[in-house]
């Protein structure tokens, strides 16, 4: 792995000292580097997660974080978890959409955003549909306590939540605004993905490994797509990049 990520290194690095425009283009070396060393490393953890779904070691640490939180099973938090797993699913992201869609047109103006968002939020609901049906787990044995229909792994909310969220925390940092506002985004979006998660596990309809493995997918889009829509930025402006 190592070597191919210094090779590919090396032959972008070749390829701009040929234009000249190595010093110009370096800092989209180190993005393409990073967000390669992330979308390797993600897709290695993914399939090492999943190898270990039916391994006496990973249900016992399933059994033990369901446990530990489902033990906190309460009114006020089953009311909370319970909106919360709505904001992860479809109705909450066509109203984050929205409202995107109001804040691009009459604030920022870069409908580019919404397709972006739009798409990563696709890529992550098709691949997830498919990965479920791939590999066929069941859900907990346990007491649900919202109803569902569809396969446990990797989760949807968790993959979608961070597909989706995740990219939206890009985005907050791409957009000139208050550092203090961009900060409170940071946190809010990043609480709000952990809170999702942990609503799957709440609520007795995921397994934890579920959930990581929804995240870690949900991650690599994330990086993968932030890193193609860079690239394409960087050769539309210049075609001889």
């Amino acid at each position: 792995m190592k070597k191919i990520i210094i090779d590919f290194i090396q032959g972008v690095r070749n390829l701009f000292a040929r234009f000249g425009s190595y010093q110009q283009k370096s800092p989209y070396v180190v993005m393409i580097a990073l967000a390669l060393v992330i979308v390797i490393v993600g897709i290695n953890l993914f399939v090492e997660l999943t190898a270990q779904l039916k391994t006496e070691t990973l249900s016992n640490y399933d059994h033990q974080i369901t446990q530990f939180i489902i033990s906190y099973r309460n009114p006020v938090l089953t009311q909370y978890f319970k909106i919360v797993t709505e904001v992860g699913d479809v109705h909450g992201y066509l109203i984050v959409l929205g409202i995107s869609v109001i804040l691009s047109a009459f604030i920022f103006k870069k409908w580019k955003y919404i397709a972006q968002i739009s798409l990563v939020l696709l890529l992550a609901t098709l691949s997830n549909v498919m990965l479920k049906r791939f590999i066929d787990r069941a859900r907990p044995g346990i007491e649900h306590l919202v109803v569902v229909k569809t396969l446990s792994y990797p989760s949807g909310h968790a993959m979608s939540a961070m597909a989706f969220y995740g990219f939206l925390i890009y985005l907050v940092y791409r957009i000139k605004m208050n550092k203090f506002l961009k900060t409170a985004l940071y946190l809010f979006l990043v609480l709000l993905i952990l809170s999702i998660g942990i609503s799957r596990i709440y609520l007795g309809v995921h397994f934890p490994s579920d959930i990581a493995g929804g995240f870690i997918a949900g991650l690599i889009w994330v990086v993968f797509c932030i890193l193609i829509f860079n690239l394409v930025e960087v050769f539309r402006k210049d075609p001889l990049t």
